[in-house]
């Protein structure tokens, strides 16, 4: 085979299982803390950036060469999966494709050694050391070692990380016990991802989502050859993943490109926007204009010496991407550009939870949910904190939310509960579920919440307090990983359960499947929403608006109609 060798890096690898190196899964959430923190996994181990040295790649395994459209590849074989790891899908954005939208490839003929993880796309530090890397346009795919004989449902990962950090899992667990052929995708993150001026031209902006829908082209043209079924595809992701699943859903050029989505706790912004985590990004919120991106733009540029308009582009697309990255900072401030989606006009004429209060979706069919204790803002410590936060958060609602939610009807630590509960219900549950009403009138929906209070803890939670069933508790359960604590027989039981609702959904659209409890449709007349609880537990409950007082917190949901 030819030795051409795409990618040079190793990030987030452990010991080595049966011969492999074992990704750890990497959806990057806020800390419940002032600063901005990200975990590295779903348990909380941290994850190594290490660069590789050029041309120590892997050798290739017999029976895995592909010839894709663009060139052949070859991968590896080991712990029952074939893996081809930084295969290209879009042409590298560097020069002057910096914040342009994905160009093809060119074509290659040596076979491209797809045997090495490679390097995440651009981003700070809080995921490991962080990385300039730009060259970073590329997807790995992971099948089952045997073939099945029969085309395979697809599952693509959109990662999490606020759209400014992360990298995707290695898929391992769902193929293994799914029988399915996972997709990684690396998008543009952070400044790189979504930054708008108007020295770039209109509808610019949403530079990272057209990079996933560049995937998912790649994907419909080549998965075949991989053993998978290009008609069966299901997108799927946690966190700011789940908000790309939202915005693919609303997204007119995504039409076709996928038959299904996941959203694992896609709606997690400030409902009142007092955001001190991230720029607003989730499902439910309402996102940048055009006119908003671009005059960020200027403000970032100016900052980095490009105010003339007429060069700004050309002086932009010539700023080192480490200084662009210390200029763009946490992602909150005036001059740090816009890093999230935008509303441009053409890949998203609005946003998200607008075009599901409207019926301007495309025709697919989603599981949706989110966590009962999701939280993604400080956390108050004291009575007086709590007070102070609720204050901040909710203004002129604060007396009406703290008759809600008083802090004396709740256990100690009082201040930590009450203030987790009001978030989690303002912020994620009550518009979750709003969003399941939505959608449920134009497409169909399986609505869930999990409801795990007892899932591995993941390190960026204080584990000396109460956390409850917390931002993306399920992801340890979808991608387990080498040191995580042993899991109790009612959390193995769930685990199990998971994997078969997630995987049984990618291969029929139900996630009723043998092995789980029956899921029906959400629907306008049936509003029922799945409570995943451990041991098998799990049913169908109608109670979550009563229980978390969606009916006033849907008073303050965007896009009233």
């Amino acid at each position: 085979m030819g030795t051409g060798v795409i990618g040079t890096g190793v990030i987030g690898t452990v010991r080595a299982t049966k011969g492999r190196r074992r990704k750890i899964g990497r959806w990057l959430l806020p800390a419940a803390a002032a600063a901005a923190v990200a975990f590295a996994g779903p348990a909380g181990v941290a994850v190594k950036q290490a660069a590789a040295a050029p041309g120590r790649a892997p050798a290739c395994a017999d029976g895995t060469l592909v010839r894709t459209d663009r060139g052949p590849v070859c991968g590896t074989v080991a712990d029952g999966t074939r893996s081809w790891l930084g295969v290209p899908y879009a042409a590298p954005p560097l020069g002057a494709l910096r914040w342009r939208p994905p160009q093809q490839h060119a074509a290659w003929t040596a076979t491209l050694q797809a045997t090495q993880e490679v390097d995440p796309c651009a981003q700070p530090p809080g995921l490991g050391n962080g990385s300039p890397n730009e060259d970073c346009l590329k997807l790995d795919v992971v099948a089952p070692e045997k073939p099945s004989g029969r085309p395979l449902p697809v599952m693509v990962e959109l990662h999490g990380g606020g759209f400014r950090l992360g990298a995707p899992s290695d898929g391992v667990h769902l193929v293994k016990e799914g029988g399915v052929i996972n997709v990684g995708v690396r998008y543009r993150l952070g400044i790189f991802g979504f930054l708008a001026h108007a020295a770039f031209g209109a509808h610019a902006g949403n530079y990272a989502i057209e990079d996933q829908q560049a995937a998912l082209r790649w994907v419909r043209a080549n998965i075949a050859k991989f053993g998978g079924d290009p008609r069966n595809v299901t997108i799927y992701g946690a966190s700011a993943g789940a908000s790309s699943v939202c915005a693919n859903t609303a997204s007119p050029p995504a039409k076709g490109l996928f038959q299904k989505g996941i959203s694992q706790s896609g709606e997690y912004n400030s409902l009142r926007g007092a955001d001190t985590q991230w720029q607003p990004q989730d499902c439910k919120a309402r996102l940048a204009t055009e006119a908003e991106a671009q005059a960020a733009g200027a403000r970032f540029a100016a900052a980095l010496g490009c105010a003339d308009a007429a060069g700004a582009a050309a002086c932009l697309r010539a700023v080192p991407a480490e200084r662009l990255l210390r200029q763009a900072g946490g992602g909150i401030g005036p001059d740090a550009g816009t890093q999230a989606p935008v509303v441009d006009g053409r890949v998203l004429p609005m946003s998200p939870g607008e075009a599901f209060a409207s019926g301007k979706v495309n025709d697919v069919t989603l599981m949706h949910g989110v966590d009962r204790d999701e939280v993604q803002l400080p956390s108050a410590e004291t009575p007086q904190q709590y007070h102070e936060l609720v204050k901040q958060q909710y203004g002129p609602l604060a007396a009406q939310v703290e008759k809600l939610y008083p802090i004396s009807r709740f256990p100690d630590p009082s201040a930590f509960i009450a203030y987790r509960t009001i978030v989690a219900d303002s912020n994620s549950v009550c518009p979750a579920l709003l969003n399941d009403q939505r959608l449920a009138r134009r497409i169909t929906v399986f609505a869930y919440q999990t409801d795990n209070a007892d899932a591995p803890p993941i390190f960026f939670l204080d584990q000396t307090k109460p956390n409850g069933a917390y931002h993306v508790s399920e992801s340890p359960f979808l991608t387990p990983f080498e040191g995580a604590p042993e899991l109790s027989p009612d959390q193995k039981a769930f685990g199990a359960q998971l994997t078969r609702q997630w995987t049984g959904f990618a291969r029929t659209g139900d996630p009723t499947v043998d092995g789980t409890p029956s899921w029906p449709r959400f629907t306008p007349h049936d509003a029922g929403v799945m409570s995943l609880v451990p041991a098998g537990d799990s049913q169908v409950t109608h109670e979550i608006a009563r229980q978390h007082h969606c009916d006033f917190w849907w008073r303050q949901a965007p896009f009233q109609r």
